[in-house]
């Protein structure tokens, strides 16, 4: 196996149009789960973790850019005040030690319908950045996954950032599962009250084949909202949770039934929005 450990983007770029069967490596959280059970064997990497300008993050003018190396515990000691979701969402994946080496941009590349911050990213329209030795494109999240495990990434593309607008209001993300971390999501949600807009936001994790945005749960709930009260109906609440719980595509698989899934969409959307509304 041939490994290359760039210190600078350009290198890993160059690296990448060489070699765009390469594997990216950042964290390694999920490559060396699949190694070590001789699913995967690959015959290049990309060392990115030593990159300075991949593990930056930066607000501007209301706009959040991550880079593609930020850990899920810089996003929870960090960001709990600017993007108070995220936080939470980072909080229930896996062990201190996946927390400290995991990152977003692995998240983001690996692409599960369990991703545990794709429901917030979903929610609120971010967009991923793919630098190359071309030069840069930005695609909205919704067309980046394209599939479990897929994404419009070409091979001699790096995940450079992520950049998303974080709107006023109140925010909560949550899953469901045998335990509240160190597992894989059975359902996830992440529910944002964007106080700019005067629009509730939705992502839905693990119960399709990508994140799923519930737009006419969004539509209903957004429009029973008081919005100078910021409060809403117990039955516009109830409403929204089984829309939302309507909008998912769930499958049966060893983890759950495709039942069960819904079921858990309705509890946590409904539970989330309380919860921002309390």
């Amino acid at each position: 196996m041939g490994i290359v450990r760039p210190r600078e983007l350009g290198e890993a770029l160059a690296a990448l149009a060489e070699q765009p069967d390469a594997h990216v490596l950042a964290g390694g959280t999920d490559l060396m789960v699949e190694v070590n059970h001789g699913h995967r064997r690959p015959e290049s990497v990309v060392a990115i973790r030593r990159i300075d300008d991949l593990q930056g993050y930066r607000i501007d003018a209301g706009m959040l850019e991550l880079g593609a190396t930020v850990t899920y515990a810089t996003m929870m000691s960090a960001l709990g005040g600017t993007a108070p979701g995220l936080a939470m969402a980072a909080r229930t994946v896996g062990s201190p030690q996946i927390r400290n080496a995991g990152t977003i941009g692995g998240n983001l590349g690996t692409a599960s319908p369990a991703g545990d911050t794709l429901p917030w990213l979903a929610a609120l329209d971010a967009e991923v950045v793919l630098a190359s030795v071309d030069g840069e494109r930005a695609l909205p999240l919704a067309d980046f996954v394209v599939g479990p495990k897929r994404t419009a990434r070409r091979g001699h593309e790096l995940i450079r950032a992520v950049r998303v607008r974080v709107p006023a209001g109140p925010q909560h993300a949550a899953k469901v599962g045998p335990r509240n971390a160190m597992v894989i999501s059975v359902a996830g949600a992440a529910v944002v009250v964007d106080t700019d807009d005067r629009r509730v936001r939705v992502g839905l994790g693990s119960v399709g084949p990508v994140p799923i945005r519930p737009t006419a749960a969004e539509d209903l709930v957004s429009e029973a909202m008081d919005w100078d009260a910021l409060t809403c109906p117990d039955d516009a609440i109830d409403a929204f949770a089984t829309a939302c719980a309507d909008a998912a595509a769930p499958i049966t698989d060893h983890r759950s039934t495709a039942e069960y899934r819904r079921h858990a969409v309705r509890v946590l959307t409904g539970r989330s929005l309380r919860r921002c509304l309390t």
